[in-house]
């Protein structure tokens, strides 16, 4: 997972790491508006949504500013969020409950309806990378819009999270460079 700020306009509080999470407290240095930003990484295998969704409650619950939470969940919220009819209600059904649990509320995607598709013949397009935000975040930030931008390398759609106005269609494009890992990880003692 990578999650970046812009430091001319936030201050970073606190980070915290977990199995599936990367969490940031920031604070909006023009108007003092602090929340936390998290991304998530849901596991694909059966056996560790459990533990993703507790620690997703776990995370969101004990906190008492702002969030907004995204990524890849790797779990749909119903059957029109796929392609074809290989829908099982067990996760969707749990997913929802965690979202309606954490008072949060899913950020319309522009540009696409779902955001990955498998290499085969027979491809399956799902929805599983999306952004939550509780309805303080979404009161102060009410243009709030999720980008999908082109898909290029990945299986999964990159979004793009902006605050700005919904009329702005301005999209930067960004490109992450695996030799970036080679040459910055070292330094900060992490080596693949």
């Amino acid at each position: 997972m990578v999650l970046g700020v812009l430091l001319s306009t936030f201050d970073i509080g606190e980070i915290e790491e977990g199995d599936f999470f990367i969490r940031f407290k920031l604070r909006h240095r023009e108007d003092d508006f602090k929340f936390n930003l998290i991304s998530v990484y849901g596991p694909a295998q059966a056996e560790h949504k459990s533990s993703f969704l507790s620690e997703m409650v776990q995370v969101c619950s004990k906190e008492t500013v702002p969030i907004i939470i995204g990524g890849d969940f790797n779990i749909i919220r119903k059957p029109d969020e796929k392609n074809n009819d290989n829908y099982s209600d067990r996760w969707p059904f749990l997913f929802n409950a965690v979202i309606d649990a954490l008072n949060l509320r899913v950020l319309d995607l522009l540009g696409r309806k779902f955001t990955r598709a498998n290499n085969l013949p027979n491809q399956t397009f799902e929805k599983l990378d999306r952004v939550l935000c509780c309805t303080d975040f979404e009161s102060k930030y009410t243009h709030s819009t999720v980008y999908a931008l082109p898909r290029e390398i990945s299986d999964h759609t990159p979004l793009l999270f902006s605050t700005n106005d919904t009329s702005t269609t301005y999209q930067p494009q960004f490109k992450f460079e695996l030799g970036w890992l080679l040459r910055w990880w070292p330094i900060y003692g992490i080596i693949p």
